[in-house]
């Protein structure tokens, strides 16, 4: 039976991860590592793995579990708040959490794959962002992603039989997202909204765009970097800039709603304006696709959204 490992599993994209594993996979061993800052335990009611509650950053992996247990490693633990301005939280925690797991994973040769992301661009770029140019990171979540990447490459470097894969993941959205509250993607922070019957809000004058993308792709690419040839670091988006005023379109649509948007002053002076995947290398080195453009990916998280809603209602003691 195959063991796998993944960190941040109680999280967003860590618990779609866990139970897609064991929907493809019903003999598979999954054990998630999660410290539930920022991780949702109602997000794994349906998961039977094991699951070790504890902050990765001060975890000795080699006392708790035997050398070549695992047969892939997903690390996804992170500080993911965007708006931490802590430089030591956010650093010791993002960086110190990869750097034991990568250790951990390089001693047995454990092919390892990790959360990196779009903000190591930085606010500079326009148009299609190409992982070939450099990091220039504008907040300190940023720059703990790219100080990961550095990691990667040097322990890449260094062992050229251990593959490490890094994924830089666009703005994601989707099922299981909810308990992040105000760090949960505009798609989901807009629907709750309209849904609410009140205007959506979104900085002037709408039209900064966003590379959103589906949590399904982002599933799927993830496992797909398991079977990387070699290793390397990948965009993981939809390929396609949307403006908030185009998703809010997009979820009058849906919902058959006509609000308004209601504009006001950014107040983030490392707010992105602009993101959008180029995804030429992840489609050719790891046959990448994207199975969820943005209204199909609207369409469907709705709908999930909604059905929620009705399961709520009907529970009952």
């Amino acid at each position: 039976m195959d063991s796998i490992l993944i960190t941040g599993g109680a999280g967003f994209i860590g618990s779609n991860l866990a139970l897609e594993l064991e929907r493809r996979h019903p003999d598979i061993r999954v054990t998630i590592i999660d410290d539930f800052r920022s991780g949702e335990f109602s997000n794994l009611v349906a998961f039977r793995g094991d699951l070790v509650a504890v902050d990765l950053s001060s975890m000795d992996l080699r006392e708790r579990f035997r050398p070549g247990e695992f047969q892939q490693i997903f690390h996804l633990a992170s500080i993911t708040d965007t708006t931490v301005a802590d430089p030591r939280r956010m650093i010791f925690n993002n960086l110190e959490g990869f750097r034991r797991v990568a250790e951990f994973a390089r001693a047995s040769r454990t092919p390892l794959v990790f959360a990196s992301s779009a903000a190591v661009y930085g606010v500079c770029a326009s148009g299609r962002m190409a992982e070939d140019q450099p990091a220039r990171p504008a907040n300190v979540y940023g720059f703990s992603k790219a100080l990961m990447e550095n990691l990667a490459r040097r322990h890449a470097a260094a062992s050229p039989d251990f593959r490490v894969v890094g994924l830089r993941y666009f703005n994601v959205y989707g099922p299981r997202e909810t308990h992040k509250g105000a760090a949960a993607s505009m798609v989901y922070q807009l629907a709750a909204q309209i849904r609410a019957g009140k205007r959506p809000r979104i900085f002037k004058h709408g039209e900064q765009k966003r590379d959103f993308v589906y949590v399904r792709d982002v599933v799927r690419a993830t496992l797909t970097a398991a079977s990387a040839q070699r290793s390397g670091i990948y965009n993981i988006g939809s390929g396609r800039a949307t403006s908030f005023n185009e998703i809010i379109a997009l979820l009058n649509k849906t919902l058959a709603t006509e609000y308004e948007p209601e504009y006001f002053e950014n107040p983030y002076t490392f707010y992105q304006p602009h993101t959008e995947a180029d995804l030429v290398r992840s489609s050719s080195e790891l046959g990448y696709t994207v199975h969820y453009p943005i209204d199909r990916g609207i369409a469907e998280y709705v709908k999930e959204l909604m059905e929620a809603d009705t399961i709520q209602d009907g529970l009952s003691c």
